[in-house]
């Protein structure tokens, strides 16, 4: 097995992976794992680290992951490998505010992406019938093409790169990543190319730009604000910076101390989303009558994700986006302790507020940027001059194969549709691809957020690793030549090894 950039030429099948995020790295490291018989794995993404993607390539020492180290891993079954692969790295010594209270790990997320990528390129080292290759480019367009083959497989995919070459694959796995976050249009009409609109945040060298005295406007309260915020204080800003977002929530934080889950609620999942939430506030109720933290019960709730989401009809999915989503995602996706000490310490300062409110106006001035805010709750317009705006909105998952161009061939040709939940791509509880006829294709398959609207929680860890792995056995399964019983745990393990680092 070798990982490299030239084309392996055999008569084997080939799975070409669009996008190497966390999503891509691991369904290709699982699929490697899987497999007994020969098979060319292309992974097409552009930045150079396997498994970084969005997230996890960040060089920003301030964007931290946002969940223990303990609690990340690349193998469902051993989720304490990356907690071990940190303490045995040395990043502590170089990063000692990644060890917070009670012995966790917050490190920087481009350390998750190191970990990643060195597993790839381990699995790709070692003995094996499977070919890794890391295709460093953009795909521009996967067009389908007609071969002779059953039902089911009977396309086969040509992937355009944007340098002109083309790859032919067998089997294709859409693992894209976040796209950029979409500015809201009273931004872009008002400010249009204005170098004050930073419109995507996560951009190399974002920040850089902003004066330490600028006064900073924040169109988003999440975790990109927390990012944001984070990194300014790191550069020793000293300007006024107002958040605002239309309810005004913030990532809550961690009770690091709570282990045990609290709840059940995949016996008689509830049908509608007003019973689901009552359900949940009276869980939330009865734990802390015992002294239990409300992350243990949500902790549940993202345990039973799946069984939850998938007993719902579809007007009552609409209705958990429209009115619930906001509050889970404050809830679910949670703060590392050293960025929320950031924020409570500018709050407490005078330099940071956070607003619940809407943008009623905004407009370009001599003096600065003007923008009139409207409290949720009503009262008097607040007016704030700026000197920078910068959107957090967080990624626009609203357009995400609107996002990826290169996808665009395969929306024409009907072999791939929207959901109807406009969340990502229509997939089947095995998350193949469904076409305009509703039928699944054994040959396009999704791992990663775009396949949400089947599976409800597939943002965060350990339910995006799941799912990742269990779209590599299933491809697997299907390839040409790969038969017999599935391996058993053990087997699995000991197959494996070489691409494991030391327990």
């Amino acid at each position: 097995m070798s990982l490299g950039d030239t084309p392996h030429h055999r008569a084997a099948p080939r799975v070409v992976i669009l996008g190497g995020g966390f999503s891509g790295a691991v369904a290709a490291l699982h699929l490697a794992r899987a497999v007994t018989v020969p098979v060319d794995i292309d992974i097409v993404e552009p930045r150079p680290l396997l498994g970084g993607g969005v997230a996890y390539s960040t060089p920003d020492p301030q964007h931290r992951i946002n969940v223990p180290a303990a609690r990340m891993s690349a193998f469902s079954a051993d989720m304490g490998h990356f907690d071990r692969w940190l303490r045995r790295s040395g990043v502590l010594a170089t990063d000692p505010q990644a060890l917070v209270k009670g012995g966790h790990i917050f490190a920087s997320r481009l350390e998750f992406g190191r970990y990643l990528d060195g597993l790839v390129r381990e699995q790709a080292a070692s003995d094996g019938p499977a070919h890794i290759r890391h295709v460093q480019r953009r795909a521009a367009a996967v067009t389908p093409i007609p071969r002779d083959a059953p039902p089911g497989q009977s396309i086969g995919y040509a992937v355009a790169l944007e340098n002109g070459a083309r790859l032919v694959a067998d089997v294709v796995i859409i693992a894209t990543s976040h796209p950029p976050p979409a500015p809201p249009r009273i931004l872009t009409q008002a400010l249009g190319d204005d170098p004050r609109l930073i419109a995507n945040p996560w951009a190399p060298g974002a920040l850089e730009a902003v004066a330490p005295d600028a006064r900073v406007l924040v169109v988003g309260s999440g975790l990109t604000m927390a990012d944001i915020v984070a990194s300014l204080d790191a550069g020793g800003h000293r300007g006024p910076v107002t958040v605002f977002s239309r309810r005004g929530l913030t990532p809550r934080g961690h009770a690091l101390d709570a282990t045990d889950l609290v709840g059940d609620f995949t016996t008689r999942p509830e049908r509608t989303a007003l019973a689901l939430l009552r359900r949940i506030r009276a869980t939330v109720t009865a734990a802390e009558v015992e002294g239990r933290p409300w992350q243990a019960v949500l902790d549940a709730v993202r345990r039973d994700a799946r069984a939850v989401w998938q007993a719902l009809p579809l007007e009552e999915k609409r209705k958990v986006l429209r009115h619930l989503r906001p509050f889970w995602d404050a809830h679910r996706y949670r703060i590392a302790p050293q960025p929320e000490a950031t924020i409570q310490k500018m709050q407490a300062r005078g330099q940071l507020e956070i607003l619940a409110a809407s943008l009623a106006d905004i407009a370009a001035g001599p003096e600065g940027i003007r923008a009139t805010l409207r409290p949720r709750r009503g009262g008097a317009a607040l007016t704030r001059i700026v000197d920078v705006v910068v959107v957090a909105t967080g990624p626009a998952h609203d357009h995400l194969i609107d996002a990826v161009p290169a996808l665009a061939p395969l929306v024409t040709s009907g072999r791939l549709r929207p959901d109807a939940l406009g969340l990502g791509i229509a997939v089947d509880e095995q998350s193949r691809v469904l076409d305009a006829r509703g039928l699944p294709d054994e040959t396009l398959w999704v791992a990663g957020p775009l396949a949400r609207a089947t599976f409800g929680e597939l943002m965060g860890l350990p339910q995006v690793l799941i799912h990742a792995e269990e779209v590599a056995r299933s491809v697997a399964k299907r390839l040409p030549g790969q038969g017999g019983p599935e391996k058993s745990g053990a087997e699995k393990s000991k197959a494996g090894t070489r691409s494991r680092m030391p327990a």
